[in-house]
């Protein structure tokens, strides 16, 4: 087969990787790092756990809730082994996982690179279910979802979700329900995957000790070029407002958790400078040394683990606010009382440029991260962005472009807290 291979570089950092836009469909991401001795591989689908409704070749299909992480859980077995097992006998340490808007199977590794490719990108294209194996699977994936349920960390998100969206597939959970993978068979994973599972709806990234030319030998032997799906993913309406400004759980837990959500307009997909924009409006706003939260760890309302989120996909975005506190409502209060005032008279200068220079100065030090470099470019391959662009955009970012995001996502009248309590706390 043959590819287009294209050189992106940053004079900036001295930093450049490879786009291959392969024959078969295939998008290739090779990011060398000269002088490393490990190798991060991530191969993705853009199928995660909101795509459960689309129309294929003119068929519509909607599916069981966590069938893509069902199918992830499947594709490691085969009709010759699990692929784990071929894993250890290499030395890699192989994973995978399943977001909301798409499936990732990777490894790292320091030798046997090409072996270890050829386990990757050999298991993730050979789908083996029958009855057998996808009931016994129904069973470990109930009890992981039974383990989630008493989670307060994912119960708190979750919650959050479905307090915020009325109709959108983001509320619901990423492995579904007991009662929704029970419907989950053979056929129905076939069906996903071989809507989604195409070459021109994934990506491979591969990022460290790796050479150009073995990456793409090894796609042109290993990956089959499929006939091309027509697939439409559909989404029901979803109105702006939330549907409900408050949730509350009562588990097991010693101080509350909270998550306070901002819910903008999902239809508008961001570009690489309204994603930086965002990520140095967020730290502007709630970093550790903004005013937002010296109040709140004055009033003793937060600890160390307060943070902060963009939540963004296919027709949702969203802001989180979340950490611990023995009053929520009023931490939320406060929270919304800051984002109220930077709307009505700005982004502090100072406080912006320290938050441009040390995200531009994060950007710098995960590119010597071969896993952070992976994770970002399998993003960007699913999200059109190009890597470089975001970090330049950083670098060039004027405040009134923050405050522009801070307009477009922040609303004080569109949220919702979610809390989580021991069941002994006035809240």
């Amino acid at each position: 087969m043959s590819a287009k291979i294209t050189e992106i570089k940053n004079d900036r950092l001295n930093e450049k990787y490879y786009k291959i836009d392969h024959e078969s469909g295939l998008t290739v991401y090779v990011f060398p790092k000269e002088g490393y001795k490990s190798t991060y591989a991530v191969y993705g689908t853009n199928f995660g756990s909101v795509n459960t409704h689309f129309v294929a070749d003119g068929k519509e299909i909607i599916s069981p809730d966590g069938i893509a992480h069902y199918l992830e859980h499947k594709l490691f077995e085969s009709e010759d082994g699990d692929a784990f097992t071929k894993y250890a006998k290499t030395g890699a340490n192989a994973n995978a996982y399943t977001s909301f808007e798409k499936t990732c199977y990777l490894f790292s590794c320091s030798t046997k690179l090409e072996e270890n490719l050829r386990i990757l990108l050999s298991f993730v294209q050979s789908p083996y279910f029958t009855d057998e194996t996808v009931a016994k699977e129904q069973g470990i994936i109930g009890q992981e979802i039974r383990m989630y349920d008493d989670a307060p960390d994912w119960r708190v998100m979750f919650n959050l979700l479905g307090g915020m969206y009325h109709n959108h597939p983001v509320k619901v959970d990423i492995a579904g329900t007991v009662e929704s993978i029970a419907a989950i068979t053979p056929a129905k994973l076939y069906e996903c995957y071989n809507s989604f599972y195409t070459p021109e709806n994934m990506a491979l990234c591969v990022v460290g000790n790796a050479d150009v030319d073995m990456v793409v030998s090894l796609v042109d032997e290993l990956v089959k070029k499929t006939e091309s799906k027509q697939v439409e993913r559909i989404f029901p309406d979803e109105p702006l407002s939330v549907a409900t400004d408050y949730v509350e759980q009562v588990l097991p837990v010693t101080v509350p958790l909270f998550q306070l959500g901002f819910k903008a307009d999902g239809s508008v997909k961001l570009s690489e400078k309204q994603t930086a924009a965002c990520e140095v409006m967020l730290m502007t706003l709630a970093s550790n040394y903004s005013p937002m939260y010296k109040e709140l760890m004055d009033n003793g309302l937060i600890n160390e683990s307060f943070g902060y989120e963009q939540l963004e996909g296919p027709y949702y975005n969203g802001l989180l606010f979340s950490g611990e506190s023995k009053n929520p409502k009023a931490a939320a209060e406060i929270i919304k009382k800051h984002v109220s005032n930077a709307l009505e008279n700005g982004l502090d200068k100072d406080d912006f440029e320290i938050a441009k220079k040390a995200i531009y100065a994060d950007y710098a030090s995960y590119l010597n991260s071969v896993s952070s470099i992976g994770g970002a470019l399998i993003s960007c391959a699913f999200t059109g962005r190009e890597l470089f662009k975001t970090i330049e955009a950083v670098a060039q970012l004027e405040i009134e472009e923050a405050e522009e995001m801070l307009k477009f996502l922040l609303n004080p009248e569109n949220t919702t807290l979610s809390v989580i309590r021991g069941g002994q706390e006035n809240v």
